[in-house]
C-alpha cells in the first residue's frame, strides 16, 4: 500500500526527529528545573563563545554539580549538540519546564472529574462510567491545553500567563517562529513524549479497579480486610475466587467481574465439587441475559448486578436470589445459605 501524493520532506523529518531526541533524552535524563536553569544560565552567560567551547562548559557543570550515579543520558544529550542544533536544544530544554505546568493544569480536570463519584454507589453504572472517564479527562484536557499553548506561541501572545514570566514566554515564542520556518512542528512532537508523562501520572495515582471498589464495600460492611483473600477453589483449580473470607461460621467465595461473557459456566462447574458455604457473583450486569441468570441461580450461586441494570430488567427482579448492589450489606451476607 502507497500513498503517492504525502510525502514527509527530508528537512521537516530532520528537524523534527532532533527535536524528539532533544525532548525524549532531556525526559530520560531527569533533570530538574534547577539543573535546566542552571544549564540554560550558562548558556546565556556565554552566548560569545563557540558551539564546542559551550558543550565544554556544560559538561564541566554536570561534572561537579549534578550529583546522579549515572550521568550517561544528560552526557549523551549533549553529545548531540552542534551549531545546526542548539537552539532547537534549548527549545527543549525550556519546553521540559513548561510540560510540568501543563500536566499540572491538566490533571486539575481530572481532579474535578474524581469529585463526581462522591454520594454514588461504587458498584453502579454511573460509578463505573465516571471511574472510567477519569484517565480519559487527563488525556483530553492535556492534548487541547498542549494544542491551545502551542497556538499562542504561533499568535506571538504571551498575555495568558503571570507577568513574572513573561519575558520566557516571549524567548519560546521567538525560538518557535524560528524554528517553525526551518520546518519544526513543536506541538505535535511535544505531544509524544506528553502523553507519555500524562500517561505515567495516570499510572501512578490510578483511582481503585472493579475489585478495588468491591473489597472496599466488603471491608466498609465490617469483613477484616486481613481475612479477605485470593484463592483458587481448592477442588476446582480452574476457578478463582477474587475474594475469599470466613464470617459468622461460613465460607463465601466471591467472583467479581464487570462483564461475565464465558466466565460464569467456571463458576457453575466449580458448584458442583466446592465445599463453601456461599458462593457469590458480583458484575455490573450488563450482559446478563435471562437465560445466564436462571442458569446461575439455578446451580445456587447469588448474583448482585448494578442497581440500573436490576431496576431496568424486570426478568432479574423476579427471579430469587439475584440483588441489586446497594442489598450488598453484612445482614443479607449472614442470611445466604
Amino acid at each position: 500500500m502507497k500513498i503517492d501524493k504525502l510525502e514527509v520532506k527530508k528537512e521537516t523529518f530532520d528537524i523534527n526527529l532532533v527535536f524528539y531526541n532533544f525532548l525524549k533524552k532531556i525526559t530520560q535524563a531527569k533533570l530538574k528545573d534547577r539543573h535546566i536553569n542552571s544549564i540554560l544560565a550558562i548558556y546565556y552567560s556565554n552566548n560569545s563563545v563557540n558551539t564546542e567551547t559551550l558543550k565544554e562548559i556544560i559538561y564541566d557543570h554536570i561534572e561537579s554539580k549534578i550529583n546522579r550515579l549515572d550521568k550517561s543520558v544528560i552526557y549523551s544529550v549533549i553529545e548531540d549538540i552542534d551549531d545546526s542544533t542548539i537552539e532547537i536544544f534549548i527549545f527543549a530544554l525550556k519546553l521540559n519546564l513548561i510540560k510540568d505546568l501543563l500536566l499540572s493544569e491538566a490533571k486539575i480536570a481530572q481532579t474535578l472529574k474524581t469529585q463526581e463519584l462522591e454520594g454514588l454507589n461504587q458498584l453502579s453504572l454511573q460509578y463505573d462510567k465516571v471511574s472510567m472517564q477519569v484517565a480519559y479527562t487527563t488525556r483530553i484536557n492535556g492534548a487541547l491545553l498542549s494544542l491551545l499553548f502551542f497556538q499562542k506561541l504561533e499568535e506571538g501572545n504571551s498575555n495568558f500567563i503571570a507577568d513574572s514570566t513573561k519575558s520566557f514566554i516571549e524567548g519560546l515564542v521567538k525560538s518557535y517562529k524560528s524554528l517553525a520556518i526551518k520546518g519544526l512542528e513543536p506541538n505535535q512532537i511535544f505531544m509524544l513524549l506528553f502523553s507519555e508523562s500524562i500517561n505515567q501520572s495516570i499510572i501512578s495515582s490510578a483511582g481503585s479497579s472493579y475489585e478495588d471498589r468491591i473489597k472496599n464495600i466488603l471491608i466498609s460492611m465490617g469483613i477484616p480486610s486481613e481475612s479477605i483473600t485470593k484463592i483458587h477453589d481448592k477442588n476446582d483449580k480452574s476457578t478463582e475466587f477474587d475474594f475469599f473470607f470466613k464470617y459468622c461460621g461460613k465460607t463465601y467465595g466471591i467472583g467479581a467481574k464487570r462483564t461475565l461473557r464465558e466466565r460464569y459456566k467456571q463458576f457453575i462447574k466449580t458448584t458442583h465439587m466446592s465445599d463453601l458455604d456461599v458462593m457469590i457473583e458480583i458484575t455490573l450486569g450488563t450482559d446478563l441475559r435471562p437465560n445466564i441468570a436462571s442458569s446461575i441461580r439455578s446451580h445456587g450461586v447469588y448474583i448482585f448486578v448494578a442497581d440500573e441494570v436490576y431496576q431496568s430488567n424486570d426478568y432479574l427482579q423476579e427471579i430469587d436470589g439475584i440483588f441489586p448492589a446497594s442489598d450488598l450489606n453484612i445482614d443479607l451476607l449472614k442470611k445466604l445459605k
